[in-house]
């Protein structure tokens, strides 16, 4: 019956209009196939397949049962204030690609920056420097091969192996950021034993590096745009950054933010900006210096 072109199609169109809201099953075909009007249309060749009959109808549909594939997560995209922030960036990058020199796939000069103009320099410009970290583990290799048919498996270790990070910096104008006795990249080799765990102290560290290189190989032509992607060590607050995570309900002695940081910084509230202090003055009567608490902040506002 699959032979029939026009029947085929017929199944295939059904079967796509079920998957786009749910699963499909064998049974599907069995209960299209059995309806008046296409036993009907079927006439000498009218029958009603086996459910066995209608999975192998499947395959030879191209359909296969494997595990759902997602694709881009959409989760909040369309979110009011997911949607101004991105109106405001693209804004905002259209501005930077004024200041930026162009380049063609084959290292083609296609635009000059278009900025306001700067004394002795010409336009101004931006450089935009981006920055990236991979991860690779000893045993990462190539799981398909040519293989003849005498070779035999080889002993191979356990999980992943040691990993080694790299970090770097990299540009349009030169690749990888460099100059004659330096350059932005870090091989970090993470564990307990080895070089620790990469935090934002360490990516700051590189940060500087970076910047003492481009400021070195530009002598000020151009200003560095630093791009980052939002990995949790690039988001690092301030040590005295105001936080509500796991701030006391009532007043206490002791608390800080950070062990062993500093005070959380003071605030302002409402239309007319009143000052906040999130810590009682070292005078107070009975709690000098305390953390005020959350319950006593909220009152205040």
């Amino acid at each position: 019956i699959l032979k029939d072109e026009d029947f085929a199609q017929d199944i295939q169109l059904h079967l796509t209009e079920i998957a786009k809201n749910g699963y499909i099953r064998a049974q599907d075909i069995v209960d299209y196939v059995a309806t008046p009007e296409v036993q009907a249309r079927l006439g000498t060749k009218a029958c009603v397949p086996h459910i066995t009959t209608a999975r192998k109808w499947l395959h030879k549909l191209r359909w296969r049962y494997t595990r759902k594939q997602n694709g881009m997560y959409i989760d909040g995209h369309e979110r009011e204030d997911v949607v101004k922030y991105r109106q405001e960036f693209v804004a905002r990058w259209k501005e930077y690609e004024k200041c930026f020199v162009i380049y063609g796939n084959d290292g083609e000069i296609l635009s000059q920056p278009t900025g306001f103009p700067v004394p002795q320099i010409g336009r101004f410009r931006l450089i935009l420097v981006t920055h990236n970290e991979s991860t690779f583990y000893e045993t990462d290799r190539r799981k398909t091969k040519w293989a003849h048919a005498s070779e035999k498996p080889e002993p191979v270790k356990k999980g992943d192996g040691q990993s080694v990070m790299v970090l770097a910096f990299v540009t349009s104008e030169w690749g990888l950021l460099r100059d004659e006795t330096d350059e932005a990249r870090l091989f970090f080799r993470a564990g307990k034993a080895r070089d620790g765990y990469f935090d934002n102290d360490d990516l700051m560290i590189e940060v500087d590096k970076a910047i003492d290189i481009f400021e070195g190989k530009t002598n000020g032509f151009a200003t560095g745009l630093f791009l980052f992607d939002n990995a949790p060590s690039h988001q690092k607050r301030a040590e005295d950054a105001l936080s509500a995570q796991k701030m006391p309900k009532g007043p206490h002695a002791t608390w800080q933010h950070h062990k062993n940081g500093p005070q959380m910084r003071p605030t302002t509230f409402g239309s007319n900006n009143t000052p906040q202090e999130f810590y009682y003055n070292d005078d107070h009567p009975t709690m000098p210096g305390w953390f005020k608490g959350m319950e006593a902040i909220i009152k205040e506002r």
